[in-house]
């Protein structure tokens, strides 16, 4: 089946009506949810029918905040990738009330393609531990999914059109930082799970738990606790191993102070 070239989300083309308020930050919304996202729904294109199927898949990103999916062959949608790569995403978290009012989602459309990257494989088994038992099994893969296009929706009033290089991270000048993400992490998860705990608690409003940290970036740090999830956003971007230090320490100090 033939792609059809051009935008992945096309505008509507008509004005809407309304206006976002001004603390609506389309952008930080997208990506908070696909650091928190821990699984999504996965729309793929049927290679014979050309109906789209929608399935639900564990979710992980890359530093630069590019999901990540780990894919069975045996399933439908493997197939249908393999066909088509063109696919979605949609990461959520529901709010109260009305879900289409208060709901914060964002659409993700690209294309999966299959990668055997090291660090990508790391942060996917962070993120969900539980898939070290199948990873290596020779039906799985783990795909990128190289996004062509975002389509965020904070709920009533809030939808917005948002290029792809304002949401994902420009990682230039990150090397050292990406160098020693592994080891920090490890380092945090370790000898600081206090002060992991106080981020989650004291500082983003989460419940008490063992939380612990799956990933880090120049924009923030990602914890998950049980199956929730949570992120919070450094200070100010870092790029080096020493401002990392110094960006958690201040914000342990911060938690601390909390009430």
């Amino acid at each position: 089946m033939s792609e059809v070239q051009g935008q992945a989300i096309t505008p509507r083309g008509v004005e809407l009506g309304g206006t976002a308020p001004d603390s609506f930050d389309a952008v930080a919304m997208a990506r908070e949810l696909l650091r928190i996202a821990r699984t999504a729904p996965l729309a793929t294109l049927d290679p014979a029918s050309g109906f789209p199927l929608s399935t639900l898949v564990n979710v992980a990103t890359d530093v630069d905040g590019t999901p990540l999916l780990l894919l069975s062959k045996l399933a439908l949608h493997t197939r249908n990738l393999d066909a088509d790569p063109r696919c979605s995403i949609l990461c959520f978290a529901l709010g109260k009330g009305d879900p289409m009012a208060n709901s914060k989602r964002v659409s993700v459309a690209g294309r999966a393609l299959r990668t055997d990257d090291p660090r990508a494989r790391r942060r996917f088994l962070a993120r969900h531990p539980k898939s070290k038992l199948y990873i290596d099994f020779p039906d799985f893969s783990l795909f990128r999914l190289e996004v062509s296009g975002f389509h965020p929706n904070g709920g009533f009033a809030r939808a917005a059109e948002i290029a792809t290089g304002d949401v994902l991270l420009d990682l230039t000048g990150c090397d050292a930082l990406i160098e020693a993400e592994e080891g920090a992490v490890a380092h945090m998860n370790e000898d600081h799970a206090e002060a992991l705990a106080l981020y989650a608690t004291r500082l983003l409003g989460e419940a008490e738990g063992r939380w612990r940290a799956t990933g880090l970036d120049p924009e923030g740090l990602d914890l998950v606790c049980g199956e929730a999830a949570a992120r919070l956003v450094f200070p100010e971007r870092v790029t080096s191993p020493g401002a990392l230090r110094a960006a958690l320490v201040a914000l342990a100090q911060k938690a601390r102070a909390a009430a």
